[in-house]
């Protein structure tokens, strides 16, 4: 018995469709179309065994089989399958849900926004047992490069939709660098920021920007990597923006689970 086999026997699910999508689940891990053998290897089933499924596969689409190789490879209907779940998948109504067990974990105030006409605009503010004092709230707009909501658009949002508020906000940051303390208001500069958010996996900004208060954020990614929303924690403790902090983690892990993309470049 396969190991898909025994845990649906245990959890009183179906055997036989557990083993089928094991089996089009080894064949989704996979960067290619894969042999028999491979992908019997893959699901600790015989060979006959997964012929079976495969030929069933192929009656409804989910699986073809390539004519020289004879390897087999996901078909049409996992594609409409597929195409199906991303055209209902609401990234913004379900981060929204789950917002509330982020604030409650974390201790910080949550936000959510997503990109308005007006820049990052928070749609969803979930204060903590102990709320933080600030004039922010529903309908906020927040600047690209001096908070940690815009900067996490400007790393993981589409550039064209950003280009006019980014040009206009680099060149006031050219005129007075107090307004951005810690960017060189240059291209290279920017690019520099971008690329040290993106490997980090989240933006932040510390109190020289709003005195007394933290912020970190992180994206909700569609497929194509691209930011559908960012997910804001912002609190009074400096230690939430260091790399390794709870706040970090907790942040970064409810962003990934809401994702379809890595957000991480090592968790693609």
């Amino acid at each position: 018995m396969s190991k898909a086999e025994k845990k649906a026997g245990a959890s009183g699910g179906i055997q036989s469709l557990e083993a089928a999508l094991q089996m089009l689940q080894a064949m989704a891990n996979r960067r290619g179309p894969v042999s028999l053998s491979e992908l019997a290897r893959d699901c600790r089933m015989p060979p006959s065994k997964v012929h079976r499924y495969l030929t069933s596969f192929q009656h409804y689409g989910l699986v073809a089989q390539a004519g020289r190789s004879g390897k087999y490879d996901l078909g049409p209907g996992a594609v409409t399958l597929g195409l199906s779940a991303l055209a209902r998948y609401d990234f913004v109504n379900r981060a929204s849900e789950a917002l509330p067990d982020l604030a409650a974990e974390s201790g910080l105030t949550a936000l959510l926004s997503v990109w308005g006409d007006q820049g990052p605009t928070v749609i969803r503010w979930q204060r903590a047992a102990s709320p933080t004092i600030t004039s922010m709230g529903l309908g906020t707009t927040f600047p690209l490069l001096n908070s940690a909501t815009g900067r996490a658009f400007l790393a993981w949002a589409p550039p064209a939709p950003l280009k006019a508020m980014r040009d206009n906000e680099l060149r006031r940051a050219r005129q007075k660098p107090a307004i951005s303390p810690d960017l060189m208001p240059t291209s290279e500069g920017l690019d520099k920021l971008i690329g040290d958010i993106r490997t980090r996996g989240f933006a932040s900004v510390d109190g020289k920007f709003i005195p007394g208060l933290e912020a970190i954020a992180a994206p909700i990614l569609d497929w194509q990597g691209e930011a559908q929303a960012v997910v804001t924690l912002i609190g009074t403790d400096p230690a939430i923006i260091e790399p390794g902090s709870d706040a970090v983690k907790q942040l970064v892990t409810f962003c990934q689970e809401q994702s379809l993309a890595a957000i991480k470049p090592d968790t693609a």
